[in-house]
């Protein structure tokens, strides 16, 4: 049919073709104004990723409002709120009225605790003065002298040490030599000291600081070393030292806990064999967010996203797995019976969020009312599980059964309701959220079932935060072994960080100890050797701990 009418055309149609013309144009108008709210959604969406505000809370000051089985909401409900305590604590003034504390005494005292001290020479007053001022010495008495405090910043030096080791040769004719204890060294005919290579550590995998910086900071203080030789310091460090311990951390993240939290980011690896800008993957596994005594932190680099990277990663592993809604994941549950998935409620909650952002930059038509009375529920899920943080797995899995078990079922009830409704109108970011929480209806109900549990999975993502700030400086990894080698850093430096160490001191005493280990005749003398240079270890010396405030 022709698309360019004229009015005489027009007017040559019988009454038919024009209603079914109407009628045609309207379907392709309802059709183009739908494609349009969704991409002024996600424009909206996008533009508040880069220059809006990141909370997921409402913007305005409602209360967080109660809702029963039936998904029914009710804002600031008395009687709700004193049915689920009917007997609270009653509050202190002290808690109620916030009252100016004074300044501690000896603060500055405590924060240089474990500094040296240097007296300098006292600035005494001299004789004369004190005969012009009382007349004579003996009218005057010493008193307890004022003190004042400066804290010094020493800045780093160098210094080369040498060491040298006696030979001796017979006299006898006798082609024998003897000689002194060879001194410990990192690298055979190296020039690289542990102190050296952890500062390349800390500047690098700790501070973000890529090896060509480090290069010219070097080079102004009058020491010459190439990045491509710090570079190959530390993956050769890495590779024959670090990555034993690394080893022996990833045997007990599998075998001595029940719950691991887990994500992914991406990286680049120019020379991995494949085009220019393919992405890899930096794995992270950690214990879960209420093992707080001996955490763990691992990375692994891979490059793919495939299923089979965790598969592999976590053989062995028998206990919960918390993590984002990836199918990746899903793999594990369908395939190993002794892992169950948990999934992150607030990526569920995510969701919802962007919807409400869209509708107040007031791009999107339609209201964010649904989009709302989710974050509301999912803030009161949040707000009775927030209560439980201090109590034992045991108890906190009983209370969830009284308080949070109640939410979550009229949350999905209310969920399922708000789905079959097809009256209601809402926008395509909300219909998303309602969506994936259907889908993910059972991982996210996992939770319940064991109080070491985590409610979402934002301790890794926090976790993970430390290699994407560096991947901003860096931008990308140069060769797959040196991805390699930043896994295994990253995951002692993060791991240290879990276990409040001094990072520096940490990587120089582990890179001092750990050339000193031969090879493990078995997996009683693997333990024995490396249960002393774990973060958590009594055996560390005190450097390496961290100076608590």
């Amino acid at each position: 049919m022709d698309k360019n009418y004229t009015p005489e055309k027009l007017n040559e149609l019988s009454k038919e073709a024009l209603v079914l013309m109407v009628l045609s144009m309207q379907e392709q108008l309802a059709s183009v104004n739908a494609k349009l709210d969704k991409l002024t959604e996600q424009i909206a969406i996008a533009n508040n990723y880069r220059f809006g505000r990141h909370t997921e809370k409402l913007s305005e000051q409602e209360g967080q409002g109660w809702f029963d089985a039936d998904g029914n909401i009710y804002f600031n409900e008395a009687e709700a709120i004193h049915d689920q305590n009917p007997d609270p604590e009653e509050p202190s003034i002290e808690t109620v009225v916030r009252i100016r504390k004074p300044r501690p005494k000896g603060k500055k005292e405590a924060d240089l605790k474990g500094i040296p001290v240097i007296q300098l020479p006292t600035n005494d007053v001299p004789e004369e003065v004190r005969i012009r001022e009382f007349g004579s010495l003996d009218n005057c008495r010493r008193m307890d002298d004022e003190v004042y405090k400066r804290l010094v910043f020493i800045p780093a030096g160098w210094k080369v040490e040498e060491t040298h080791v006696a030979v001796y040769r017979s006299k006898t004719g006798l082609p024998k030599f003897v000689k002194g204890e060879t001194p410990p060294y990192l690298l055979r005919g190296s020039i690289v000291s542990p102190s050296l290579e952890s500062a390349l550590i800390n500047a690098k995998y700790v501070n973000a600081v890529p090896f060509r910086r480090v290069e010219k900071d070097f080079d102004r203080n009058g020491v010459h070393i190439s990045e491509q030789n710090m570079a190959s310091w530390t993956i050769k460090c890495t590779d024959r030292y670090l990555s034993r311990l690394y080893s022996y951390l990833r045997k007990l993240l599998i075998s001595e806990y029940k719950v691991l939290q887990a994500d992914e980011t991406t990286v680049e690896v120019t020379k991995d064999g494949r085009k220019a800008g393919a992405k890899s993957y930096m794995w992270i596994y950690r214990t879960g967010q209420y093992y707080t005594d001996h955490p763990i932190v691992l990375y692994e680099y891979q490059n793919t996203r495939g299923s089979d990277h965790p598969l592999e990663f976590l053989k062995g592993f028998s206990g919960y797995l918390v993590c984002d809604g990836y199918g990746g994941y899903k793999t594990l549950d369908r395939k190993v019976k002794d892992i169950k998935i948990a999934e992150c409620w607030a990526h569920a909650r995510r969701k919802f969020s962007d919807a409400v952002k869209a509708a107040e930059s007031r791009q999107v038509k339609l209201p964010a009312t649904i989009a709302k009375d989710a974050i509301r529920m999912i803030a009161a899920i949040y707000h009775a599980e927030g209560l439980l943080q201090d109590l034992s797995p045991e108890e906190r899995q009983k209370e969830r059964m009284d308080k949070v078990r109640p939410l979550v079922d009229a949350f999905f009830a209310w969920v399922h309701k708000i789905s079959e409704d097809k009256s209601i109108l809402m926008s395509d970011k909300t219909q998303e959220g309602l969506q994936y929480c259907l889908n993910q209806e059972s991982y996210l109900l996992t939770f319940l079932e064991c109080g070491e549990i985590p409610l979402d999975n934002n301790r890794t993502e926090a976790t993970i935060r430390g290699f994407t700030v560096g991947r901003k400086n860096w931008m990308m990894c140069d060769t797959i072994s040196g991805a390699k080698s930043s896994a295994v850093i990253y995951s002692l430096v993060e791991t240290a960080k879990a276990n409040s160490l001094n990072l520096y001191q940490y990587f120089e005493y582990l890179l001092t100890e750990l050339p000193k280990l031969g090879e493990f005749q078995s997996d009683e003398d693997e333990a024995a050797s490396m249960e002393r240079l774990l973060p958590w270890s009594e055996e560390l010396p005190e450097i390496c701990r961290k100076k608590s405030r």
